[in-house]
């Protein structure tokens, strides 16, 4: 018999949340489909939305609004999706999200006007709000923080994939087949998703416990929210910015998010916790985060309007002219994410992040029609650079930074004014846009009248179109008008991107001043049960200070003889 030792398998690698690599990977794999699902089918329509909003008769505003639609509903029921997430099924709510999400996208697909497409995007919405507040807080359920960058990192770059290969896969089907495939893309990615979501997901059980939810707040937040963004998409338009319809609108806005304060602090379970903002790293990071939903949604909303309507790209080359930006994204989020997890530092790297975010939104708003492209592509890679080092970053830091208990709140939080920092920059940039062009083109109306009418009975056809305010289909125009349009529509983005940038200033303070605490290397159930034992230690520890002060007044309150206090007698 052999005397050698018979070598063993050493243990898989644990991580310092106790789950192997492994076993996180596949934890993760559904969640990261439901992302790459609410993604994908965001983005496939962006390099479209032109052609789509042009077939269907719409104008800037109905642009505008189709983007708007989904980020308002996100914005509404994100913290909605995230306190549900604190006192129900996690995984069933994720499944019943991404179930939400796709239905409305197919029935998108089937849209006869602007008004249908933009009431399927609310729905869109509805089930992007779960996805986004979601797989978030299943992070923290079975990630520490600590660890937890890398897998943001892993995030990021399945957020770069659906964001780059989105508009690709859309601007092909768009010239290839129709735009409204576009809607229809993501249903057999959600089937698998809803599928490994069920069979890969193990979260840790919840105690159950009874559920209240804030139905006034919820309401009051979604007409706050809504009239305000509805009054910056009409106002100039419909009815002038000083008017009575201006001031029913608005103070209708203010009195309905007062009263959302009020009922905020007397719900007992209520949708945004405003004691929450006492925690220095949550109120900064949701400054920080309005701004980089401004720069993040807003530049890929005009970006996309940028290479069609000033460089006449079609919806494929539209797609590939946007590689820069979501390749600074996808490279840089996943590097960062990987540098934080090894070293344990978020500071330095995120205001990098923060400056580069700045950077790139002031060289895009010195773009033309005719600027040279490589010099735009550099600019895109700077501004997606910026964003990868800052927006899934601040979701970690916050979550970091408060109790086991509010991990969920925390998180819907600071998603719920990312989107409403997007969802109000697209309304208030998209406003400043369509004045824009409208101007520029009238400062260029004889030129444009002297262009159409050297095409004879043609320009009567493209000076009828152009007269309507719908978008033009720019790369199907002669050359002499195409001009003027590309112009036009060049400095009216480049006007847009200027007015964006002084918030980037925001984002660098925000993150500057914020505490630079350590990363914890606990995941939300250790944490919990380490609090918890703490607590109990704690009560032990007074409860034995509360014996001995007992004791010693129960000593001091004894009568005492003579001979105890005459040593000689003792």
């Amino acid at each position: 018999m052999s005397k050698n030792p018979v070598p063993e398998t050493a243990p898989p690698k644990l991580s310092e949340s106790g789950m192997t690599h492994r076993q996180v990977m596949q934890s993760l794999t559904g969640l990261l489909m439901g992302m790459f699902v609410s993604i994908l089918a965001g983005t496939v329509v962006s390099t479209s939305l032109p052609v789509i909003v042009s077939d269907l008769k719409g104008d800037q505003t109905s642009y505008t609004w189709v983007v708007t639609a989904t980020l308002l509903a996100t914005t509404i029921s994100t913290p909605i999706w995230g306190k549900l997430a604190d006192l129900a099924n996690r995984k069933l709510l994720l499944q019943l999200s991404l179930l939400v999400f796709v239905i409305a996208s197919a029935i998108a697909g089937f849209s006869q006007d602007t008004n249908m497409l933009i009431t399927m995007r609310v729905f869109q919405g509805l089930g992007a709000g779960g996805l986004t507040a979601l797989t978030q807080i299943v992070m923290a359920d079975i990630i520490s923080p600590r660890e937890r960058g890398k897998y943001m990192g892993l995030f990021g770059a399945v957020m770069a994939l659906g964001t780059v290969g989105g508009p690709l896969i859309g601007g092909f089907i768009t010239d290839a087949i129709n735009w409204r495939w576009n809607f229809f893309i993501a249903l057999p990615f959600a089937a698998i998703a809803i599928i490994l979501i069920q069979k890969t997901l193990h979260l840790p059980a919840q105690a159950k416990r009874k559920v209240s939810i804030d139905y006034a707040g919820i309401v009051l937040l979604a007409a706050g929210v809504s009239l305000l963004l509805i009054w910056v998409s009409l106002a100039g338009k419909d009815f002038e910015w000083v008017s009575a319809t201006s001031a029913w609108m608005v103070g209708g806005a203010v009195v309905a998010l007062v009263a959302f304060v009020i009922v905020e602090f007397k719900a007992s379970e209520p949708i945004i916790p405003l004691t929450m903002f006492k925690n220095r790293t949550f109120t900064l990071s949701v400054i920080a985060s309005i701004s980089v939903g401004v720069s993040m949604f807003g530049t890929s909303v005009f970006l996309a309007q940028y290479m069609q309507l000033a460089r006449g790209a079609n919806a494929t080359q539209s797609g590939l002219m946007t590689i820069p930006m979501m390749a600074g994204l996808l490279i840089i989020s996943t590097i960062a994410g990987a540098m934080i997890s090894k070293k344990g530092k978020w500071k330095a790297i995120m205001v990098i992040g923060s400056v580069l975010q700045l950077v790139g939104l002031y060289l895009l708003s010195t773009i033309h029609y005719d600027t040279n492209f490589v010099l735009v592509s550099v600019y895109m890679f700077l501004l997606g650079a910026g964003l990868g080092m800052v927006m899934q970053n601040l979701v970690l830091i916050v979550q970091n930074a408060v109790t086991p208990a509010e991990i969920g709140v925390a998180s819907s939080g600071i998603a719920f004014f990312r989107s409403l920092g997007g969802t109000i920059g697209v309304s208030v940039l998209g406003a400043l846009m369509a004045t824009k062009v409208a101007d520029l083109m009238a400062g260029k109306s004889a030129e444009l009248g002297a262009a159409i009418a050297a095409l004879g009975e043609k320009g009567k056809g493209i000076g009828a179109a152009l007269a309507s305010g719908n978008i033009p289909s720019v790369h199907t125009l002669p050359d002499s008008v195409r001009i003027i349009i590309e112009s036009s529509y060049g400095d009216a983005v480049a006007y847009v991107f200027m007015v964006a940038t002084p918030l980037s200033l925001l984002t660098i303070l925000a993150i500057a001043f914020m505490p630079n605490l350590a990363l914890s290397n606990q995941t939300r159930q250790q944490r919990e049960e380490s609090d918890a034992a703490a607590e109990a230690q704690q009560v032990v520890e007074s409860a034995e200070q509360n014996l001995v002060e007992v004791s010693e007044a129960s000593i001091a309150a004894t009568p005492r003889t003579d001979g105890d206090l005459d040593p000689a007698r003792r």
